[in-house]
């Protein structure tokens, strides 16, 4: 089931802040598609609109082309998990699942017999075939995370909406149950939106990434293209840790305001002017001590300063002093970089050609 929302707007109670800002969005069939952004961005918000859960102001919002208005419209059609799963602590697992099916209307009810069939096969589904008897106070998080989602399936819905489902979670946990979740929407063709605050999360799972800012969609785009052509500084921030050099475009090249990073080509479509380059800090090469100046500049290769940091994910971690600030800079295991006791890199330079240009705002 696709869905279509068409300049939707909310206010707060009060009508003087904006919740959701003209948003417009489409989440073709069968694709998983995650909203993120700082707290306060309208996920949430946008979401429980989708839902049929909470009022807005003007827009529209379409499951396959029709407009639904309420939520006995989309009744059946969606299946929702909050963030604090809200499992009905007096019911058992089983009867938690079959909650939804238990409340249809009596001509379109299932059998008992239907009923406990359905419910064994999504305990099953959720690989926790034995818990029906237990109760929620005896789960573990990742356990009440899958009677959660085999709640929100039992009515076999097309459409799968996860409100920060993954939060309450420790992050080996986290990690396992986001790849079963994502095998779990195709295997059941499942159109499926994610809110998570976690950008590694959304990345690794979803087809589309939605990064929402003040109640507006900044960009809209598949992990691949957030990652070489993000549209604005705040997306390149916030989908990790990155570095600003700050520089002018001239004659085609950009050439940083620091010494220590050196001029690069950029394409022929950006014109004489301010910019400012962004990298990660995993992108960034060291010039190699040989090189003292560089031969198009005759710039100056200046000594920085290089202070171990830790060991992470297969990077080295340092902080690189330069004149006026210190930034971050990783290095593969088992890369070599030119250093002296003291820390001190004689001769380097910061090859950031990699970097991401944005005009300032001025």
């Amino acid at each position: 089931m696709s869905i279509e929302i068409c300049d939707l707007v909310r206010h707060a109670s009060d009508s003087r802040q904006v919740l959701l800002d003209h948003v417009s969005l489409e989440v073709p069939k069968g694709y998983f598609v995650a909203l993120i952004g700082p707290s306060g961005a309208g996920k949430t918000t946008l979401l429980r609109a989708i839902a049929g859960l909470d009022p807005y102001d003007s827009g529209t919002i379409s499951l396959d082309g029709r407009i639904v208005t309420d939520i006995q419209a989309r009744a059946g059609k969606m299946g929702f998990v909050f963030q604090h799963y809200a499992l009905f602590p007096h019911m058992s697992v089983a009867k938690n699942i079959a909650f939804g099916l238990n409340i249809l209307p009596a001509r379109s009810r299932p059998s008992r017999k239907e009923i406990a069939a359905r419910v064994q096969e999504l305990l099953d589904l959720m690989q926790i075939p034995d818990l029906g008897n237990a109760y929620p106070a005896r789960l573990s998080g990742g356990q009440k995370q899958r009677v959660a989602l085999a709640r929100a399936l039992a009515t076999h819905p097309q459409v799968l909406l996860l409100d920060e489902p993954f939060g309450a979670l420790d992050p080996i946990v986290r990690r396992s149950i986001r790849g079963w979740l994502r095998d779990l929407h195709d295997r059941l063709g499942l159109t499926t939106v994610l809110v998570t605050h976690d950008q590694e999360e959304a990345l690794d799972v979803a087809d589309r990434v939605v990064i929402m800012q003040e109640g507006r969609i900044v960009q809209n785009a598949s992990p691949q293209c957030l990652d070489s052509h993000p549209a604005t500084e705040f997306v390149m921030e916030f989908l990790g840790e990155s570095v600003s050099f700050s520089g002018v475009i001239h004659n085609g090249q950009m050439i940083p305001d620091e010494k220590t990073a050196f001029p690069f080509a950029v394409p022929d479509s950006w014109e004489n002017g301010p910019i400012i380059a962004m990298i990660r800090p995993y992108e960034i090469n060291l010039l190699p001590p040989d090189r003292q100046t560089d031969e198009q500049t005759n710039r100056q290769i200046v000594k920085i300063e290089a202070i171990p940091r830790g060991f992470r994910n297969g990077y080295r971690h340092y902080t690189i002093q330069l004149k006026e600030r210190t930034i971050p800079f990783f290095v593969a295991q088992d890369a070599e970089i030119p250093t002296q006791p003291n820390g001190v890199l004689v001769g380097i330079g910061l090859d950031v050609s990699r970097a991401r240009l944005f005009r300032p705002n001025i």
